[in-house]
């Protein structure tokens, strides 16, 4: 495997009015915008051909991925290595490819857009709104499990029963190894007094090319949209492609696509960095002192 294709075409409504002309894919995490953190990820699980879907207003992130000579060029005569190293890093980073989503019809559809250029070969799909701690490695675990097992792996993470209606939700049955389960259904944002189990799908995929066939006989669902939980229940089923088993994430995970949760992202990061992160623990910590003591006295 060394493909992997990351959806980016959404328009990003939570963040508005921060992305009416800005992707929310390069929304700042710390200094990096959220997405680099992401093809980071795929290149670490040596994924090197890196097909990103987009959609109009998006152009920032292609620019993003690219040289920028004349920046480039002010830094080296400056003699600042150190920020010209971080400038070229996104552009150095993997062969990196874009095709546009016209339509908005899902998650699904974003997927399909990517058969031309993925072709007959597995491929790995991570969504941008979620960022995987890289001490944490996910894709490589899903990538072994699609090895020894065949067929294509998803990734699942235990959740709070009431929150499971937010999620696609995975009905499973044990394998031999207790962090990889096999997928006997699979439900899109189910009631959660209905709901099969705890375990949510997380934005990461490693998919059998056989997904497009089924994905383009897949049916609008929730939302009106091509749903991939819908393409992938076929597939647990036994629609062809073999069948679906799920890595079952402990690690750190973070959520970008939510605001409450993009600001803790990115305190969480922040206090880690070692260039950073002294000063900003202490003032943080001060800060909530004055809060919570702000509080207590009003």
């Amino acid at each position: 495997m060394t493909k992997a294709v990351v959806p980016a075409a959404g328009l990003g409504t939570r963040f508005l009015p921060a992305t009416k002309a800005t992707p929310k894919e390069m929304l700042p995490v710390v200094d990096k915008p959220a997405i680099e953190y992401v093809v980071e990820e795929a290149v670490a699980a040596g994924l090197t051909d890196v097909l990103m879907i987009t959609g109009r207003n998006k152009r920032a992130l292609e620019d993003h991925f690219d040289r920028n000579y004349e920046l480039e060029e002010k830094l080296e005569a400056k003699g600042d290595t150190e920020t010209l190293s971080r400038v070229r890093a996104s552009s150095d980073l993997a062969t990196m490819h874009y095709v546009r989503q016209r339509d908005p019809r899902g998650l699904g559809h974003a997927v399909l857009c990517a058969a031309q250029h993925v072709g007959d070969h597995p491929f790995a799909v991570l969504l941008g709104d979620d960022m995987i701690d890289p001490r944490d490695p996910l894709l490589k675990p899903m990538m072994a499990a699609r090895d020894l097992l065949g067929g294509s792996v998803i990734a699942l993470m235990e959740v709070p029963a009431d929150q499971i209606g937010l999620y696609g939700c995975a009905a499973v049955a044990p394998t031999n190894d207790p962090s990889v389960v096999r997928v006997t259904d699979l439900v899109e944002k189910p009631d959660p007094a209905a709901a099969p189990s705890n375990l949510a799908i997380i934005g990461r995929y490693v998919l059998e090319p056989a997904v497009f066939d089924v994905l383009r006989r897949t049916p609008p669902g929730r939302g009106g949209e091509i749903q991939l939980t819908d393409a992938l229940r076929s597939l647990a089923l036994g629609d062809g492609g073999g069948p679906v088993h799920a890595v079952v994430f402990r690690g750190r995970r973070y959520d970008t696509g939510d605001r409450a949760e993009y600001l803790r992202t990115i305190v969480r990061l922040a206090c880690d960095r070692p260039d950073l992160g002294p000063d900003f623990r202490c003032w943080l910590t001060d800060f909530v002192k004055n809060e919570l003591n702000a509080s207590e006295q009003a």
